[in-house]
């Protein structure tokens, strides 16, 4: 456990930092940069701040629910899943960076009360923090579909980030379900979206 807070921390610093990393190349790197309006490059970089700190959420659920994960496969499962989170999370300050904006100024906030959420849901044991995994990632990827809708039409750049990602939440949902997720009660998964709801909403602005 001292070991997964040595990593959670060191995750979080970085994090707040922006010094993130990824293996992938980022999706649509080759793509040219679309002439967007001002109001279009403001509303595409407000999105992608948007699933910037979602990212940032997901980096600190991820490290809160391996500390209280039991099993060495589950918690191997969280550390996979947490190293493309963190790839999006680097896909997605770097496109921020090209839009000429910047990510959340709250982002510190949001991973301390992720981390808190995360050990929450890791203190009722490896298959309710599993299954709190497959309804996460399952809002996510609903909510990065809306995204692809809502992205100018032009940004093909930030869509081509967007659908990797939600290529990647997908998977993670299968995985935690076949790793023997069990089904939250629904005023949980009601409280999970509103929650996300809020975030989004600020995070847009701020």
């Amino acid at each position: 456990m001292k070991d997964d807070l040595v990593v959670g921390f060191d995750r979080a610093l970085r994090m707040i930092a922006g010094v993130q990393a990824g293996a992938r190349a980022t999706p649509g790197a080759n793509l040219e940069e679309a002439p967007l309006t001002p109001a279009e490059r403001r509303h595409a970089a407000g999105l992608m701040r948007v699933n910037h700190t979602g990212e940032v959420c997901a980096q600190a659920l991820y490290a809160a629910q391996a500390v209280l994960a039991r099993e060495p496969r589950v918690k191997r499962e969280f550390a996979e899943a947490a190293r493309e989170e963190e790839e999006h999370l680097a896909w997605t300050q770097q496109r921020l960076t090209e839009l000429g904006d910047r990510p959340s100024l709250l982002n510190p906030l949001w991973y301390a009360g992720s981390f808190a959420i995360g050990l929450a849901a890791g203190l009722k044991g490896d298959r309710a923090n599993l299954g709190f995994v497959v309804e996460t990632e399952r809002q996510v990827e609903e909510h990065l579909t809306t995204h692809m809708e809502r992205l100018p039409a032009a940004d093909a750049k930030s869509r081509a980030i967007v659908e990797k990602m939600r290529d990647d939440e997908a998977r993670h949902g299968a995985a935690a379900r076949a790793a023997g997720a069990e089904e939250l009660p629904l005023p949980l998964k009601g409280v999970m979206r509103m929650a996300a709801d809020v975030m989004r909403l600020i995070a847009y602005r701020v």
